[in-house]
């Protein structure tokens, strides 16, 4: 690891802190580069659940319309000779009307990450996502000619099986968090590659469950030379969501939710894991470590 160096001080954190740094993120034969999925804005107390204004608007400032800024985080991976994005984020199906709602960010921000990694589309091998809520999976297609195509025409597509079955049927609580467009053709195009539970995609590449924001949402474990990293999506979409009640009221079952903190968060910080925050716009990735009974956060450049 190369020489910490410390970023300024924000307005919803009262000192300043060590951004730890490397010389291109590896874990061992495993390299790691963020991506950018797009800025976007949601309900800041939908954000924060049962926590109350007075105390989230301090770590997040909303808007005149209550919303906060909020970023869909991406993670190019390449391994075993494969290259591989986790997560595609809001992609570009939008129209005027929904735009505005989610103030999500004109262009195509993951293709673009993408080339200034040296990456095309079609050089992809596997996409894995975490679930697929519109900001996590809306990069998975594109429109060509007036119908949604894969963006990866090359890759195959991990999730689990049981959360495409739900996002076929889902219930008036969640509907409005999945659009067919990102999923359907993926299917027609015969690109899936199903996981059931926790599994092992590739050598130091495996998915676990993390339930509680929905029934089968999953983590992506990277781990070698030693080091773990986590893409744990809506577990923690920021690093203001990890002390344990704060759960967002979007979870559909925010006690389960509770549980998987409980039981995940303490091994993360005594084996010092880094994880990447789903929708932190400021702090994509950090290591956790303990201190004095509290979990706190070190922030990570990957891209260093």
């Amino acid at each position: 690891m190369v020489p910490t160096r410390t970023l300024a001080r924000t307005a919803s954190e009262g000192r300043p802190y060590k951004l730890r740094t490397f010389s291109r993120m590896h874990l061992g034969d495993i390299e790691i580069r963020y991506l950018d999925g797009g800025n976007f804005c949601l309900d800041g107390g939908a954000m924060f659940g049962v926590v109350p204004k007075v105390f989230w608007d301090k770590k997040s400032t909303p808007d005149v319309k209550n919303r906060i800024r909020l970023r869909a985080n991406s993670l190019l991976v390449r391994a075993h000779g494969k290259t591989i994005v986790i997560e595609t984020g809001n992609g570009t199906k939008w129209d005027s009307k929904q735009r505005a709602i989610y103030a999500v960010q004109e262009g195509d921000p993951l293709v673009d990450s993408l080339a200034e990694n040296g990456v095309q589309p079609h050089e992809v091998d596997l996409v894995i996502n975490t679930h697929l809520h519109f900001d996590h999976a809306g990069g998975n297609t594109r429109i060509e000619n007036g119908r949604a195509v894969p963006v990866f025409p090359c890759a195959r597509y991990v999730v689990q099986r049981a959360e495409l079955a739900h996002a076929s049927v889902p219930t008036e609580r969640d509907r409005a968090s999945y659009f067919p467009e990102n999923f359907q053709p993926i299917t027609e195009a015969g690109l899936w590659d199903f996981v059931e539970g926790d599994m092992q995609i590739l050598p130091g590449i495996s998915v676990a469950g993390i339930p509680g924001h929905n029934a089968n949402i999953q983590a992506v474990i990277l781990s070698g030379g030693g080091n773990t990293l986590a893409f744990v999506a809506d577990l923690l979409p920021t690093r203001h969501h990890i002390p344990l009640p704060w759960i967002m009221a979007y979870d559909l079952y925010p006690l389960q939710t509770l549980e998987t903190k409980r039981r995940w968060l303490p091994r993360m910080a005594k084996e010092n894991w880094m994880v990447v925050f789903g929708h932190d716009p400021d702090v994509a990735a950090a290591a956790l470590h303990e201190r004095d009974g509290k979990i706190e956060f070190e922030p990570v450049d990957l891209n260093r």
